[in-house]
């Protein structure tokens, strides 16, 4: 569990997030939560292999298929397919993994803390930013 001043300056550094299960479909959560996001000022990189783009940009298959670097990776898949999420995560060099509402994977969350990734688990980015940081300009 993060402590809240940690969570907000971790936020407040971060530039770009991809978002593994990003829905083209606006009634989804990942949908509204990139679309929140976006809106904030983040670059949104969609990770969904069964979509070409979402909110105006290129879908990527993997993580590993993103050029450049990720500062978070936003979460939304079942919580069998975490663990490698997290592998590509660390992989690819990411900061942070943030696992949604009702996501947990404590061993992962576990490899990722001891690779220096900051972790949340089992909430909402868009809820947690709006309480933490409310609308910024970035």
């Amino acid at each position: 569990m993060y402590m809240d001043g940690d969570a907000a300056d971790f936020l407040r550094g971060v530039k770009t997030i991809a978002v593994v299960g990003l829905s083209d479909d606006p009634s989804k959560d990942s949908h509204r939560v990139a679309s929140y996001l976006q809106a904030q000022g983040y670059e949104v990189i969609p990770v969904n292999p069964f979509v070409d783009t979402v909110l105006g940009r290129p879908a990527k298959a993997s993580l590993r298929d993103i050029e450049g670097p990720v500062d978070l990776v936003d979460v939304f898949r079942k919580p069998e397919e975490i663990p490698a999420i997290v592998a590509d995560a660390i992989a690819v060099g990411a900061r942070g993994i943030w696992l949604q509402a009702g996501l947990q994977a404590p061993g992962a969350e576990e490899s990722a803390r001891e690779q220096g990734l900051f972790v949340a688990s089992n909430r909402c980015l868009m809820a947690e930013h709006r309480r933490l940081l409310g609308h910024i300009a970035l």
